[in-house]
């Protein structure tokens, strides 16, 4: 199996690929395939979260470009940036993770998400497209400083974040 522990910045062409969906891409450590089918195990820095059009380099030197996966989303597009902020505001409060462009926003499809956003006045149109959402203002990105400050928390909702549950999120750091 072909081991791959770390991402490539050097000015190589990739002669692989290794396309996956966004859930997958946010695992650091991933048995899986690469496109032509060989094996592969993935042990990157714990957090890492790849990208579509990130290179990687295997142990054996050769690099691998990632390819994110085309998956089913739902597409909130609209001219009314005040529409568009409310949209993203709810699923936000739903902690939903979120492809931010212009004038749309992408999400995982999910049918009790786009009824919400139909009731909010919203077209929702379902399409196969590669996902890339936001990273998080607090996330450590690949782009970002390694110094940057890691923020995260979890809420463990069985609900399947349909229901309208308002909470603050209040954090206080002491340095």
């Amino acid at each position: 199996m072909l081991h791959v522990e770390k991402h490539y910045h050097g000015s190589m062409q990739a002669t692989e690929r290794l396309t996956l969906p966004f859930d997958l891409r946010q695992k650091s450590r991933l048995r899986c395939h690469l496109d032509s089918g060989e094996e592969v195990g993935l042990l990157l820095e714990r957090g890492t979260v790849l990208r579509g059009g990130d290179l990687l380099q295997a142990d054996d030197g050769r690099i691998i470009a990632v390819i994110a996966a085309p998956e089913l989303l739902s597409v909130v597009a609209s001219a009314d940036a005040l529409q568009l902020a409310r949209a993203a505001y709810h699923l936000g409060n739903r902690h939903v993770a979120l492809q931010i462009r212009a004038a749309a926003l992408s999400f995982l499809h999910d049918h009790v998400l786009d009824d919400m956003l139909r009731g909010l006045g919203l077209a929702v149109r379902v399409e196969t497209l590669p996902f890339e959402p936001e990273g998080g203002a607090y996330g450590r990105h690949e782009h970002a400083p390694h110094n940057a400050h890691v923020h995260s928390h979890a809420h463990d909702h069985a609900d399947d974040h349909a229901n309208d549950h308002e909470h603050a999120h209040g954090h206080h750091h002491h340095h």
